[in-house]
């Protein structure tokens, strides 16, 4: 088959690889017919974090389920599937919990099952990490847009917001305007908030937030953003979701949270070697929550919504590739030609 391969710092090759093989009873092959670039994948692309030269590349795939081991009971051979970041069993203490991303039995996507960004995927624990889509909605190019994004990005920005305790009629604030904090401000939308504010520092991602319900544009940077915000509130707000990661903007979401406010967190933290300044979070009594996001956990609710009509997060895809696309989508992304890059196999 054949995949994109990881061979060093912007060095991104589609290149001809074994198809992986059923080698448990648990696991699916499926052949993957959607899948993206995801803003983390910058981090190897860059050389900003350590990556086996060559691998397989992506974590964020949809196809049809081509053939099955003999324990998996929820999917079979034919159907329309999508799966989460990371593979989960579904059963386990955390699964149950809700935590899918710390499951005992967990895995991750490329070595020997397949990298997503390729032709075929192995996925083990089948079971607890592939998510059926109905069958009537197979087909439909417009609902398989909409629900790819729930494989990361739509599930991560949903696990901000309920991290932030964001509710009907609340103030919220998104620091960020990646793929994940636009997601961010639909899943706030969602879930009922009042008014909707996102910083971000670019035109074409902002007028996304507005589409998806942004009420108040922030555009300024550190302590000016604080001073803008805090303005805009007369003094902060109580729900903050942080969808960066780097040490400048947990700095910008703990001032701006109001006292007894709470920041949900999802952003891969980086840039905080020189540590993070709690005393910030300690003086407001302002409660950080969040982490890796358990979008498994979250998969069934957002995909009802998507189907309804209610939620459609397929915007955040700016650009378009096929397969052989694959490299270029990494430097349009990582030069910030796109927001996110849709794969189409």
């Amino acid at each position: 088959m054949r995949a994109a391969v990881y061979h060093g710092p912007e060095d991104i090759r589609v290149e001809s690889v074994s198809k992986p093989e059923l080698s448990s009873p648990d696991d699916a092959i499926v052949r993957v017919t959607h899948t993206a670039i995801c803003g983390s994948d910058l981090w190897f692309y860059r050389g900003d974090s350590d990556r086996e030269a060559p691998s397989g590349v992506g974590h964020e795939p949809m196809g049809i389920v081509e053939e099955v081991g003999e324990d998996v009971r929820s999917v079979e051979p034919g159907d329309r599937v999508f799966a989460p970041f990371v593979i989960s069993c579904g059963s386990c203490e955390f699964c149950r919990k809700g935590l899918h991303t710390s499951c005992v039995n967990g895995d991750s996507w490329g070595g020997d099952n397949g990298g997503c960004q390729g032709e075929y995927i192995r996925c083990t624990q089948a079971d607890g990490t592939l998510v059926r889509v109905p069958d009537r909605y197979a087909d439909d190019e417009e609902v398989l847009q909409a629900l790819l994004p729930l494989t990361d990005v739509m599930g991560t920005g949903h696990h901000a917001a309920i991290n932030a305790g964001v509710e009907a009629g609340s103030t919220c604030a998104v620091v960020g305007d990646g793929a994940v904090g636009l997601c961010g401000v639909l899943a706030a939308r969602r879930l009922g908030a009042e008014r909707i504010i996102a910083l971000g520092h670019h035109e074409d991602r902002l007028e996304i937030a507005e589409e998806f319900g942004a009420t108040d544009l922030v555009t300024e940077r550190g302590d000016a953003a604080i001073e803008r915000v805090t303005e805009l509130t007369n003094g902060g707000v109580n729900h903050v979701l942080e969808c960066v990661g780097a040490a400048s903007a947990m700095e910008t979401a703990a001032g701006i949270a109001r006292p007894g406010g709470t920041v949900g967190y999802v952003g891969v933290p980086h840039g905080l070697d020189g540590g993070l300044d709690v005393f910030s979070f300690f003086g407001k009594n302002v409660s950080l929550r969040g982490g890796v996001a358990p979008v498994r956990a979250y998969a069934e609710e957002l995909m009802a919504d998507v189907l309804q009509g209610t939620l459609d997060p397929s915007p955040v895809f700016t650009k378009t590739v096929d397969l052989d696309g694959v490299p270029e989508g990494y430097r349009a992304m990582d030069e910030r030609e796109a927001v996110k890059v849709l794969v189409e196999l």
